[in-house]
């Protein structure tokens, strides 16, 4: 497994959204819809925030692997299910980044109706 540089982690941190794609099972790229992202750590979290049938997070999770866009920055992944004890850390940071949205907006990415449709990104 790779890691994520120092350089990578601050421009996911200074960035409001990233743009991720998964690849269909004939190896293309599905088009990129643009999400919130979390740092935490040394490792970058996305969610769906209108639950699992969401499409872009479905076909994340069925093809296990894709590319980011942020910041100018373009990498493949693989989207691993994060380990349960991240996810306080993870509300914690969507606040700190979004709260400036208003809660409405927040509160859809936050608590524990979205511990099941969250994604690490694991640099590939």
């Amino acid at each position: 497994m790779s890691t994520w540089t120092a350089e990578e982690l601050a421009v996911v941190e200074s960035a409001d959204e990233l743009r991720v794609a998964s690849y269909r099972p004939d190896g293309t790229l599905r088009p990129g819809v643009t999400i919130w992202v979390v740092r935490v750590g040394d490792d970058v979290y996305i969610r769906s925030a209108y639950g699992p049938s969401n499409g872009w997070f479905r076909h994340a999770q069925a093809s296990g692997a894709g590319r980011v866009q942020v910041g100018g920055l373009e990498k493949e992944v693989a989207f691993v299910a994060p380990p349960p004890d991240v996810h306080a850390a993870l509300d914690a940071a969507y606040h700190a980044k979004y709260d400036r949205y208003g809660a409405r907006i927040v509160n859809t990415v936050v608590g524990p109706s979205v511990v099941d449709v969250t994604l690490r990104l694991d640099p590939r």
